[in-house]
C-alpha cells in the first residue's frame, strides 16, 4: 500500500480516460503550488507529487507488490494511461511535507534492526524527537505478522501507518500507543531511516555525536565491567573467578557477537582495562558487551543489586545508549 496524506481531496473521482494529464497538472500546480496526485485501478496503484516548478518525485505499485520509486515511478505512471483506467485524486499539501513525502524513496537507514530486547520504542520516539529527526521509525513486531511506521518532521510526529489499521496515513495517538504496547508484549525489532525535506539538497549530516568511532565506546564499557565486577564481588554473587566467568559468556555470546570469542583475540578485559583490535561498529560492541554484563547479573543473581548501582553510569552516558538504541 502506499502511503500519502489522503486529508481532503480538492477533486477526487477523475476518470484518467478523459483527462489531458500534463495539462491536469500543470493547472494544480498553479492552482495549489504543491501536492500529490493519486492514482488508483484495480490492477495497480501510485502517486505523483509536484510543486510550482516541476515533478519531484512518484511511487508506483502494482498488483503483484512490484514497487517502483522516483522519477521511474512517474514515467511507469503516465506510460500506463492507455493501459490502465485510473480513477484519480488530486490533494494539496503544504510544501514542506510534500519535499518529505517525496524524499521518502531516497531515505537514508541510520540505525537498523533495534532490537526490543535492548530498545524501548517509547523512548526511541522521544531520542527522535529531541533530535528533529526527519523521517521515520519502522517497526516490526513478531517477526513481520504486524508492522508499524512513525513519520517525523524536525522532530514533531505527523502520523503512522500501521497494518491492523489497513494501512494509510493515521495521526492518533491512540493507534501510536498501540504500536508500542504491541512492541513491548510481543517483542520485534526497528529501523530508523532519515529523509531530506528540502527540494534539492541532501539530508543534513546526523549530530557530531553519531560520528562516534569504537574508541569511544571503550571507556564508558571500562567503567561498566568494573562498576560490574566491583558489585558481583562486593556482593559475593559468585563462588568462582570473575573473570573465568566472563569469559565463558563472552564464548557463549561469540555466535551473535565474534569478536567476544576469546580464541579470536580481538576483545579482552584484564584488570579493569578493555582491550579491543577488532573492526565492528561501536554500537555492535557495546552492544555485545552490555548484553553479556545483563545476562550474567541474572544469571549470578547480582541484577537486583547491580541495576541500583548502575544508575550514575547510566545517566553519564545517556547520549551513547540513546543514539545506540541501548539500555539497562
Amino acid at each position: 500500500m502506499i502511503i500519502l496524506p489522503k486529508e481532503k481531496p480538492v477533486i477526487e473521482g477523475l476518470n484518467s480516460y478523459y483527462l489531458n494529464i500534463d495539462r491536469l497538472i500543470e493547472h494544480y500546480q498553479g492552482e495549489l503550488g504543491s501536492g500529490g496526485i493519486y492514482f488508483y485501478s484495480p490492477s495497480s496503484e501510485g502517486v505523483i507529487f509536484f510543486d510550482k516548478d516541476e515533478l519531484l518525485s512518484g511511487l508506483y505499485q502494482g498488483k503483484d507488490g512490484e514497487l517502483i520509486k522516483g522519477d521511474a515511478a512517474i514515467e511507469k505512471l503516465l506510460n500506463s494511461l492507455d493501459e490502465f483506467n485510473f480513477a484519480l485524486n488530486v490533494y494539496a499539501i503544504e510544501p514542506e511535507k510534500v519535499y518529505f513525502w517525496a524524499n521518502i524513496p531516497s531515505a537514508e537507514t541510520i540505525y537498523r534492526d533495534l532490537s526490543t530486547e535492548f530498545t524501548d520504542l517509547d523512548g526511541l520516539i522521544k531520542k527522535m524527537m529531541s533530535e528533529s529527526l526527519t523521517g521515520y521509525i519502522e517497526a516490526s513486531i513478531k517477526e513481520g505478522e504486524e508492522s508499524g511506521l512513525i513519520f517525523f518532521i524536525n522532530g514533531q510526529i505527523i502520523g503512522g501507518s500501521y497494518s491492523w489499521k489497513q494501512g494509510g496515513l493515521n495521526g492518533t495517538r491512540e493507534a501510536r500507543d498501540e504500536l508500542v504496547q504491541k512492541t513491548k508484549q510481543s517483542g520485534g525489532s526497528f529501523h530508523v531511516s532519515r529523509i531530506s525535506n528540502s527540494k534539492g539538497k541532501a539530508a543534513p549530516p546526523p549530530p557530531a555525536e553519531a560520528e562516534a568511532s569504537t574508541e569511544n565506546v571503550i571507556a564508558p564499557l571500562e567503567e561498566l565491567l568494573d562498576l560490574f565486577e566491583r558489585t558481583v564481588r562486593a556482593g559475593k554473587f559468585m563462588k568462582g573467578d570473575f573473570n573465568t566467568a566472563l569469559k565463558k559468556k563472552f564464548v557463549e555470546k561469540a555466535d551473535s557477537y565474534a569478536f567476544l570469542d576469546p580464541f579470536a583475540g580481538e576483545f579482552e578485559y584484564v584488570d579493569g582495562k578493555i582491550r579491543y583490535d577488532g573492526d565492528e561498529p561501536p554500537e555492535e560492541v557495546a552492544r555485545g558487551v552490555i548484553e553479556s554484563i545483563k545476562e550474567l547479573a541474572q544469571e549470578v543473581g547480582a541484577w537486583s543489586r547491580f541495576s541500583e548501582e548502575v544508575g550514575p553510569w547510566t545517566e553519564k552516558y545517556s547520549g551513547m545508549l540513546s543514539r545506540y538504541g541501548l539500555s539497562l
